[in-house]
């Protein structure tokens, strides 16, 4: 029977000798495949920025995830309270129409 690949995986500060087998289902638990739609010129930029920095896509597009979920949430302050001020009180009953006309006349 032939053996497996292997190769050596971190693990807890330690390092194991895993076949690939192990190494594919443990990948698959760490990592999920998703589908994004994102725009055309973004995805663009996105690839030119990925092979100037000599990584993959995914690995810029997580790194940007990471980045924006990870900055803190601004705090909301509560707005101060309108200014109030004494304005007299009403001057007339604005459901006396000859009351309101008299004062209007006045001014």
């Amino acid at each position: 029977m032939p053996s497996l690949p292997s190769a050596r995986l971190p693990v807890d500060g330690g390092w194991i000798t895993a076949s690939l087998p192990y190494i594919h289902m443990c990948r698959k638990v760490n990592q999920m495949k998703t589908t994004l739609v994102i725009d055309d010129t973004v995805v663009r930029r996105l690839r030119q920025e990925a092979a100037k920095r000599g990584v993959t896509m995914s690995a810029l597009v997580e790194a940007g995830l990471r980045r924006v979920l990870d900055e803190p949430t601004a705090s909301v302050e509560p707005l101060p309270p309108l200014p109030r001020w004494n304005g007299g009180g009403a001057r007339v009953d604005v459901a006396d129409r000859d009351a309101l006309y008299a004062l209007l006349d006045r001014d």
